[in-house]
C-alpha cells in the first residue's frame, strides 16, 4: 500500500469514483472541505461520481442530511444507500410480509411504504435492524437478551458498520447488533458494503473504478470483493487501532484487505 500525497496524481487513471460519506466527506457534523474539494477537482474533470453509502435509509434522506450540511446539491446527482437497497427487497415481500423494527424512529423511511406490516417481534416475519433504540444505544447485552427467543425468525440488517464516529464520540451500528444476532445463531441478511449487490447500483462491468473509504470492513473490503483499486482513508473509524502510518500494513493484514493507497484524509 502507497501513501498517496495528492489525489490529482492518480485521477486520470479513472472513470469512476465510488466514495464513501461518513468518514470521507463529513464526520456526522461537518463537512470535510479538502473532501468537497476533491469532489469539485473530479466533477471540472468530468469524473462519475457515486457515493456509496452503508445509511440504513434510502438516498433522498441522505440527501437531504447533507444539504442541511451545506453540501452543494449539484454534487448529488448519485447517491445510493444500503437503506435504499434494502427499501427495494422489503416492499417486494422478500422476506415475508410482517416485520419486526428494531432501531430509532429517524430510520422508519426505510419501510414507509409497507409500514402497516410492522408488529411485534413474536409476531413478525423477520427483523428489520436498522440501528439501535435510542434508550439502549451502547448497551450491546440488551440486545443479547431481547433476541436470544427470536433466533428462529431472519434477521435484515441495512447497515453493516459495526461503529462510526459522531465527531470525537464512537456510537455502535445496526452491524454490532446483528453480529450479536449472528452469535446467538440466528441468520442474517446484509444490505450496502461490502457485499456486491448494491455496488451493481454504483458502475457497469469494465468501468476503470476506484473506491474511496475509511472503513476497512465494509469500503475496502467490498473493493476487494470487487476487484477494483481503492484508497483508505486513515483518519476514520480505524484512527484508534494504530499509532503511526508504519503499522497500516499490519492493520490491513489483521482484517484481511488490501488497499492500493492511503491518505490520512482525502486531498486533492
Amino acid at each position: 500500500m502507497k501513501e498517496l500525497n495528492h489525489i490529482s496524481d492518480i485521477y486520470k487513471n479513472y472513470e469512476t469514483f465510488v466514495v464513501d460519506l461518513w468518514g470521507v466527506i463529513h464526520n456526522g457534523m461537518k463537512l470535510n472541505a479538502e473532501a468537497i474539494n476533491v469532489i469539485e477537482q473530479l466533477k471540472k474533470n468530468s469524473k462519475k461520481i457515486v457515493f456509496l453509502s452503508n445509511a440504513p435509509r434510502p438516498s433522498s434522506k441522505v440527501i437531504n442530511f447533507l444539504i442541511k450540511m451545506n453540501m452543494d446539491i449539484k454534487h448529488l446527482t448519485n447517491v445510493v444507500t444500503s437503506g435504499e437497497a434494502a427499501m427495494h427487497a422489503i416492499n417486494k415481500n422478500q422476506f415475508g410480509k410482517s416485520f419486526f423494527h428494531l432501531g430509532p424512529p429517524r430510520d422508519t423511511a426505510v419501510f414507509e411504504k409497507v409500514k402497516d406490516n410492522r408488529t411485534e417481534i413474536q409476531k413478525c416475519d423477520f427483523i428489520l435492524c436498522t440501528g439501535l433504540f435510542d434508550e439502549h444505544d451502547n448497551d450491546l447485552e440488551y440486545y443479547k437478551n431481547f433476541l436470544e427467543k427470536h433466533v428462529s425468525k431472519k434477521l435484515v440488517c441495512t447497515n453493516p458498520d459495526l461503529t462510526v464516529h459522531k465527531g470525537d464520540v464512537e456510537e455502535l451500528c445496526a452491524g454490532s447488533v446483528a453480529k450479536v444476532f449472528e452469535k446467538l445463531g440466528g441468520e442474517v441478511v446484509y444490505f450496502g458494503k461490502p457485499y456486491e449487490e448494491v455496488y451493481k447500483m454504483c458502475f457497469k462491468s469494465g468501468e476503470k473504478v476506484l473506491a474511496i473509504g475509511d472503513n476497512l470492513r465494509t469500503d475496502i473490503k467490498g473493493a476487494n470483493n470487487l476487484n477494483i483499486d481503492s484508497i483508505f482513508i486513515s483518519d476514520g473509524v480505524h484512527r484508534d487501532e494504530y499509532n503511526d502510518i508504519t503499522e497500516l500494513d499490519a492493520l490491513l493484514k489483521k482484517y484481511k484487505v488490501k488497499a492500493n493507497f492511503f491518505q490520512k484524509e482525502l486531498k486533492w
